[in-house]
């Protein structure tokens, strides 16, 4: 399931190559991919995590409620700690990059079928890293009070100004903050922040 056209086309056809996979739908949009797999029931749902009306992320939730025992593997080309954990929390079965050459694929949706759980060798190596030193992702105190002060709704200069640094440390910090929670922006930090327990209603 994929929202662009000509890659939905392009996967569906490397897939139609391999005598042992039979595609039976295709969907651009999360409503219609969750509706489509809820109905036919494949083997495996191939889908991707940025479709319109319903991302993808829902639209595995939703099929999930609907069918538990759906083996669904997330095809995409964002590989974000974050993206990862959403996909894998909501039951994802797998999680492959569109970047992956096409016996990689074949194999995968195969060993998926069969039970397996398949992931990318780089997202592999970001759960292991996750697992292995849960504490390299932490925020440090100076850290911990920029994204205080951006949960607040503070700007860069207000922050700069109530911390006495520069604004130019405070986008450093924000990099930093972005690649230690796995995401891209301000929203997103603060929004996983709360839900990791990292900041408090109380701040």
């Amino acid at each position: 399931m994929d929202d662009h056209p000509i890659m939905r086309g392009g996967i569906v056809t490397l897939l139609s190559t391999d005598d042992d996979i039979v595609v039976v739908a295709e969907a651009g949009d999360g409503d219609e991919a969750a509706r489509r797999a809820i109905e036919l029931r494949p083997d495996v749902t191939l889908m991707d995590l940025r479709m319109p009306v319903l991302d993808g992320v829902g639209s595995i939730e939703r099929i999930r409620s609907e069918w538990s025992d759906a083996t669904i593997v997330v095809l995409t080309t964002y590989d974000t700690d974050e993206a990862i954990v959403r996909a894998i929390e909501a039951g994802a079965a797998g999680y492959l990059l569109k970047d992956a050459p096409p016996d990689e694929l074949l194999d995968a949706v195969k060993r998926a079928a069969n039970g397996d759980t398949v992931l990318a060798a780089p997202v592999a190596k970001r759960l292991v890293e996750r697992v292995r030193d849960p504490a390299a992702g932490a925020l440090s105190q100076r850290e911990l009070e920029v994204l205080r002060a951006v949960a607040s709704g503070n700007t860069n200069a207000q922050i700069a100004g109530e911390l006495h640094i520069s604004q130019a440390t405070v986008k450093t910090h924000l990099l930093h903050i972005y690649d230690k929670l796995g995401v891209t922006d301000r929203a997103a930090a603060v929004a996983r922040a709360y839900d990791s327990g990292i900041l408090t209603s109380g701040l």
